[in-house]
């Protein structure tokens, strides 16, 4: 494949660290406005493809039937990151679906965030299932096999109904043959699929431009969710995070996955956007994705400082001090 640099970082005047990836922009004809390396690099969407894994979910009547919150339907999109408003909301949830926590696949863990981890220590709370950071999309994977009268022991199969379904969906919305679909497995234990960079943004262009979806049931849950995480941007990841940060701005909807990969798309101008760090960080995302935004003159400009709030061109020692500097080659 051929990759480039996006971002290099400078401990004084020394390259230090270097990442390349690779990083594609399309409008709403489908056309490339924005490149840069291998846009047909596959790449699997690992945590940002749970929109795409909530579509089944959402188009059921669970939420309905349940008298589900809008707080509690995010958390099938979320990758939570155990605050205690993620933690009440999965109890909630778990409680009104009327599902058990040990039919969860997703292994024990404590919260990802430091202070609710910190607390469950204290507290010598145990590791749970529901605290594990894909719980959410788990507990909707397990509704909607419920709802649908799947088999709720193997939902986490690939050749089950509900991951069939999902792997339709997002070959559908990405545009990408079936059978040319990567498909392995995720950390939490589910089915993940990886389409070319390309594909990746077409599937988040349609968040953004559902009409060019033929499938009404498919269109209307595609709203829905959009909606959701607009509403709830603390529920898909938690204070001072990226996706946080992007999704309190109504024009974008937007999600993260595991190794480096962000997608996000942006009402208003319809576009659409799909990147991958290729050292897998994470922590460049900010600069990486301001620095996007900026070049194609996005109009909000207090979500373009809200991510140079989470992180600036500036390396800072723990005292505080700028001790070096981030260029971006975009």
């Amino acid at each position: 494949m051929i990759d480039s640099i996006l971002v290099s970082e400078y401990r004084g005047n020394i390259l230090e660290n270097v990442h390349h990836g690779v990083v594609c922009g399309i409008d709403e004809n489908k056309k490339v406005v924005f490149q840069k390396g291998d846009i047909q690099h596959p790449a699997f969407y690992r945590s940002a493809m749970k929109p795409l894994q909530a579509i089944p979910v959402f188009k059921t009547d669970v939420a309905q039937k349940y008298g589900l919150t809008s707080e509690e339907s995010a958390l099938f999109i979320a990758s939570h990151r155990g605050e205690s408003y993620h933690r009440r909301a999965l109890q909630s949830l778990l409680d009104k679906l009327k599902l058990s926590e040990s039919s969860l696949i997703c292994h024990e863990s404590y919260p990802l965030n430091d202070q609710p981890k910190a607390d469950c220590l204290w507290n010598h709370y145990p590791k749970r299932k529901l605290f594990h950071n894909c719980a959410g999309k788990h507990l909707g994977f397990l509704a909607c096999a419920k709802e649908n009268g799947w088999d709720v022991g193997t939902y986490y199969d690939t050749d089950h109904p509900l991951q069939q379904e999902i792997l339709e969906t997002v070959s559908n919305l990405s545009e990408t043959p079936k059978q040319e679909v990567g498909i392995g497995s995720d950390g939490c234990g589910a089915p993940i699929f990886a389409v070319p960079l390309y594909n990746m943004a077409l599937s988040y262009l349609k968040f953004v431009c559902p009409e060019m979806i033929e499938n009404e049931d498919v269109r209307q849950a595609v709203v829905k969710i959009g909606r959701v995480m607009n509403a709830n941007p603390k529920i898909i990841a938690s204070h001072q995070f990226v996706c946080t940060e992007l999704l309190q701005d109504p024009n974008i909807i937007a999600k993260g996955g595991a190794q480096g990969v962000y997608c996000f798309s942006l009402r208003k101008e319809k576009m659409s956007f799909a990147l991958k760090v290729l050292s897998g960080s994470e922590l460049v995302w900010p600069v990486l994705i301001a620095d996007i935004l900026e070049k194609i003159g996005y109009e909000n400009k207090e979500t373009i400082e809200r991510l140079y709030e989470l992180r600036s061109h500036d390396i800072n020692n723990d005292n505080g001090k700028v001790i070096g500097h981030t260029t971006l080659t975009l």
